[in-house]
């Protein structure tokens, strides 16, 4: 008797579990133009001003097992589109000038992780092909995965990636490491941070098609999103400068000092990052970024910062990857991180090998699964992120690399000059 009762449970947690569900998959936060980008755009909304053929608009969400689906679009519009999962399209007629639920068809989604719906205009009767608000996804079993409940803006960049370094016990003022961006992770509106502290940041960008930076920024220790608001005793300020490097300000991610060197890094090659950092002895400390550029097999100083009110070592170094445009957030990225090395104030070089993976908000929130960290056959840290691969990696994961490499040989007085 109790073995049927408890197949009899069983078989009632099974069948609740498989409850078939619906998905209501809100374009503006899961929806990319992924071709012809100017012919379309994602807004609140979702898709408006969808004027080109040729563009195509891309909806994504993760799925935990395979499932059938009956997809339907909640849209207006007087037009014919194509809805395509994979090889299967169907096509679909726009017949309103208000929102209404449009039956689309039924798929099979024959295995685990993220799918893609792709929507392209066809025919249309005015300037547009209509605006859709959301894809829905009735009879659907499983878990699923997407942006709903979160702001969209930052679901669409997708998740924020880091790996932090373990120091030696004792005071660290030099933190080195060595960034290569693989040319399948070279995606634009990229910052590949390399050499991070507990006040700041210090990286190289990939801003546009002609455009890629060095950027070195560090916080103040007054908490505002504004600039303009911190006090003259509080401001970050500039003691040394390189060639051709831009001073400036920046906010909405706290506030602080920005230095940046416009420099054509190129995919592929390794470059070095040099942070020093030093209290001054008078409750200030100053912060120094140096880049060495592979090309020109030089160093450059970028800056030279003092932070009032600040007495403090190098702590927390760490690496992180992120995508700063919404709009690209369906395109993957990936960095390779290797050889960190730590030199304390007594002048002893420390190879470093153990690191920690970590993510932001948008991660831990599940609403994107397509994060990673970890270490590569040549001995190298790594991070990924976007594009809706598969495989996550858990977050506060622990990686190891050997002590391999020699220590960096620097001519210390001739950075002094630079």
């Amino acid at each position: 008797m109790k073995k049927l009762l408890c197949l009899f449970a069983l078989l009632l947690c099974t069948t609740a579990f498989a409850q078939p569900q619906q998905l209501v998959v809100g374009v503006s936060g899961n929806g990319y133009v992924t071709r012809q980008q100017d012919g379309a755009r994602i807004t609140q909304e979702g898709v408006a001003y969808w004027t080109n053929p040729k563009s195509i608009v891309s909806i994504y969400f993760y799925l935990h097992q395979p499932t059938t689906a009956d997809l339907s679009l909640y849209a207006k519009g007087h037009s014919e589109i194509k809805v395509s999962y994979g090889k299967k399209s169907f096509n679909v007629n726009l017949q309103s000038d208000d929102f209404t639920n449009v039956p689309v068809g039924s798929i099979d989604i024959r295995q685990a992780g993220y799918v893609r719906i792709d929507l392209q205009g066809v025919a249309k009767e005015g300037e547009s092909f209509g605006e859709i608000k959301q894809l829905i996804a009735d009879n659907v079993t499983g878990k699923s995965n997407y942006v709903k409940d979160f702001e969209d803006y930052w679901g669409r960049r997708g998740p924020s990636v880091h790996m932090g370094y373990a120091l030696p016990e004792g005071d660290t003022e030099w933190f080195y490491n060595e960034v290569t961006v693989p040319k399948e992770g070279e995606t634009m509106h990229s910052y590949y941070m390399a050499a991070g502290f507990g006040e700041g940041y210090f990286g190289m960008q990939y801003n546009s098609p002609t455009e890629r930076r060095i950027l070195f920024s560090v916080w103040s220790p007054f908490d505002t999103q504004d600039p303009k608001k911190i006090p003259d005793e509080q401001k970050i300020k500039l003691l040394r400068q390189g060639k051709d490097v831009h001073i400036g300000e920046f906010g909405n991610e706290g506030s602080g000092g920005q230095s940046y060197l416009r420099y054509p890094w190129k995919a592929g090659n390794t470059y070095k990052f040099l942070m020093h950092i030093k209290p001054d002895g008078n409750g200030n400390t100053i912060y120094t970024a140096y880049f060495y550029a592979t090309d020109e097999k030089e160093w450059k100083l970028i800056a030279s910062f003092l932070r009032p009110m600040t007495d403090t070592w190098y702590k927390h170094p760490h690496s992180f990857l992120e995508n700063f445009n919404p709009e690209q957030g369906y395109l993957s990225r990936e960095v390779f991180f290797g050889n960190q090395w730590a030199r304390s104030k007594e002048g002893k070089w420390t190879r470093l090998t153990d690191a920690v993976f970590t993510h932001d908000a948008t991660a831990s929130a599940k609403v994107r699964l397509d994060y990673q960290g970890g270490t590569t056959k040549d001995n190298r840290f790594y991070l990924k992120m976007g594009g809706f691969f598969n495989e996550s990696v858990p977050m506060r994961t622990k990686f190891y690399c050997k002590p391999t490499g020699e220590e960096p040989i620097i001519d210390w007085e001739a950075l002094e000059h630079l």
